[in-house]
């Protein structure tokens, strides 16, 4: 049996009980309005993009900035090679100050590119990530430095810096990590050889796998 709308209701109501159809009236019930269209579609979206942003990897690092690193690298082992350890150190410093310059400028122009956001989520992990060893490889070298144990310093800085690649680079492109593995078998290596080689392995670290890794990420990833 189908209902009766509420006006054939009323009706019969009043026919049969016109007393009662003074106090006594139907009253619907109220639906609550439904969120508006525009807003569950900016919620949605906005719940998509931070999901895809926590998913998405880190695909700005510049292949050919690196390789730029690279070559940079192997022109400094060269140029420090059978300086005093003081000069030897200065020079290296500077490099790494060049490499900054050249890795921010290069992902930058990479990230403008590909329209990628080079502080997005997977990037401010990449950073956190490759910080935390780079930083503990500079104290533990100003401490040798001080205390005169300098032979360890250049395998230090290779291993700790694959550290680096390798937890940064999990966030990134799967290349990456793999280089970081290069670097920390090459800090090993340093680590246990004579001193005389350290500056063939930096050219071989710094200089070598930035090139060779830069140029398959650049091959691979759009430059």
């Amino acid at each position: 049996m189908q209902a009766l709308p509420c006006k054939v209701l009323d009706s019969i109501l009043a026919a049969q009980y016109p007393s009662l159809m003074g106090s006594i009236q139907l009253v619907t019930q109220q639906q609550e309005e439904p969120p508006a269209l525009h807003t569950r579609a900016m919620d949605n979206l906005q719940y998509i993009r931070e999901t895809m942003e926590r998913a998405t990897a880190f695909t700005a690092i510049s292949g050919w900035g690196l390789v730029a690193i690279g070559i940079t690298g192997v022109a400094t082992a060269f140029i420090a090679a059978h300086q005093s350890f003081k000069n030897w150190l200065m020079i290296w410093l500077a490099d790494a100050v060049v490499a900054l310059l050249i890795a921010g400028w290069s992902m930058d122009r990479k990230a403008r590119a590909t329209h990628t956001p080079l502080l997005s989520g997977p990037g401010r992990k990449v950073a956190f990530s490759l910080s935390p060893p780079l930083l503990a490889g500079a104290i533990l070298s100003l401490v040798l430095y001080r205390s005169g144990s300098t032979n360890p310093i250049p395998g230090l800085w290779l291993l700790l810096y694959g550290t680096g690649v390798i937890t940064g680079g999990m966030f990134s492109v799967s290349v990456v990590p793999i280089m970081g593995l290069g670097f920390m078998a090459l800090g090993a290596a340093t680590l246990f050889a004579p001193a005389a080689f350290a500056d063939w392995f930096m050219a071989a670290g710094f200089g070598g796998l930035h090139i060779v890794f830069g140029v398959i990420i650049a091959r691979r990833y759009g430059g």
